[in-house]
């Protein structure tokens, strides 16, 4: 026989335990931008959460798995923005500006990094969490130039890897400078000098490009004319 259930019978909570993991990790990059790698402890984040250490340990085992978990969401919530941006008339400078510290949520997670990276030097596990992170910040960032320069794939392997590098290198940079000192490096400023090192980037790589056609040419016009000559 059927027993309807009582009205004040208490229904199991529906738990979604991925969306829980993101809300720790996002509050780690909250406290660790406020308070320092090291002021950022379990509890404090615990804290900011209204969770308990319990609950956190639930989710994660140690501060440096919150750390990685932190990294990995920061990374998406990059990629998911650099792919609203594909079809911007802006082109390349509105996608990579995406990673720049130029609102309150960007410089948060900017803010994250640089902790970050004052604690790699001394921690090997950090060493090869930040090896990643690097290689991803490099496969988002080739994807973004391959998509925005048509010419890209034309170029030199060794051409396209050292202006990749230094788009990133220049991006930590102002990253880095923008976050020790937001008033000498407002958005517009951080753009503008954004867009000056992809300018000179691009014409660099084409006067590369331009050169290397030219000594080709020469070099077949040469051979033509000593063939010539011996005939």
């Amino acid at each position: 026989m059927w027993v309807w259930p009582r009205a004040d019978a208490r229904v199991p909570k529906f738990v979604d335990h991925a969306k829980r993991r993101d809300e720790i990790a996002l509050v780690a990059c909250r406290v660790v931008a406020i308070y320092g790698f090291e002021q950022a402890t379990v509890a404090r984040i615990a804290k900011e959460t209204g969770y308990t250490t319990g609950m956190i340990a639930h989710y994660y085992e140690s501060k440096q798995e919150i750390v990685l978990a932190s990294l990995r969401l920061i990374l998406r919530r990059i990629e998911e923005r650099l792919g609203n941006h594909s079809d911007e008339p802006e082109g390349l400078l509105a996608v990579l500006a995406e990673a720049l510290p130029l609102d309150a949520q960007r410089r948060t997670e900017c803010a994250f990094w640089t902790a970050f990276w004052g604690q790699v030097s001394t921690d090997r596990r950090l060493k090869r969490i930040n090896a990643w992170v690097h290689r991803e910040y490099l496969r988002l960032f080739e994807r973004c130039l391959a998509t925005h320069w048509p010419q890209w794939a034309t170029w030199p392997e060794n051409l396209r890897h050292t202006t990749l590098r230094s788009v990133v290198t220049f991006i930590n940079g102002i990253t880095a400078s923008a976050v020790a000192s937001q008033s000498e490096w407002p958005a517009e400023r951080q753009m503008e000098q954004l867009k000056l090192q992809l300018d000179l980037l691009h014409r660099h790589a084409s006067e590369v490009v331009g050169s290397d056609l030219e000594h080709l040419r020469r070099n077949s016009s040469g051979r033509v004319t000593r063939r010539v000559a011996a005939i």
